[in-house]
């Protein structure tokens, strides 16, 4: 597998842009290769994978995450139409907690990016009937399931809709702001 790697701002964050193979016939990516990925760094062993559509433009999921002992990596790409994708750094002793990173993923160009545990995830739409994948290293859990707001101020996320017009679920909309959050990975 050919893949071109390319470290995000905030440590473990990745980038991934698998080689796209193109003929008369259309292409061919090969989107997941367990070695590939080990030697880039990636030693997550993923045991599920989510997939969602967003029929808006503006829709916004996020920020999610899930609480230690079930906290889950992603392997996160979009099958069709192209999202702004959100991280934001949660693990206390990191230098950059508290920061946020973000990257455009798009059908057309198949990039990947690789969430590390710690983080809460992101994103919003930038067409309609937008499809997302990814992968993650450990199952959902309902009572380990956590998140913070999408427009929150302290984080100061410059999301690509104005918030009259995001679309947006009553459970996201309700998460907690980052200034009264206390974050369960690590001191």
């Amino acid at each position: 597998m050919s893949l071109e790697v390319n470290p995000l701002e905030l440590e473990g964050v990745t980038l991934f842009r698998p080689k796209k193979f193109v003929d008369v016939r259309g292409y061919f990516i090969e989107t997941f290769n367990a070695k590939s990925y080990a030697e880039a760094g990636v030693d997550s062993a993923f045991v599920q994978d989510n997939q969602s559509l967003s029929r808006e433009t503006g829709t916004i999921r996020g920020l999610h995450f899930q609480c230690p002992p079930a906290a889950q990596a992603k392997l996160v790409r979009v099958l069709r139409g192209s999202i702004f994708d959100v991280m934001v750094d949660l693990r206390q002793a990191s230098r950059s907690y508290g920061r946020w990173c973000s990257a455009i993923l798009t059908g057309d160009g198949g990039e990947q990016l690789f969430v590390p545990r710690g983080f809460a995830h992101g994103f919003c739409t930038l067409e309609p009937d937008t499809e997302v994948a990814y992968k993650v290293d450990s199952f959902y859990a309902p009572s380990y399931d956590a998140g913070l707001r999408w427009n929150d101020p302290d984080l100061a996320i410059p999301w690509p809709v104005q918030p009259a017009d995001a679309v947006i679920s009553e459970k996201d909309a309700g998460l907690p702001f980052f200034k009264t959050f206390v974050s369960p990975f690590g001191v």
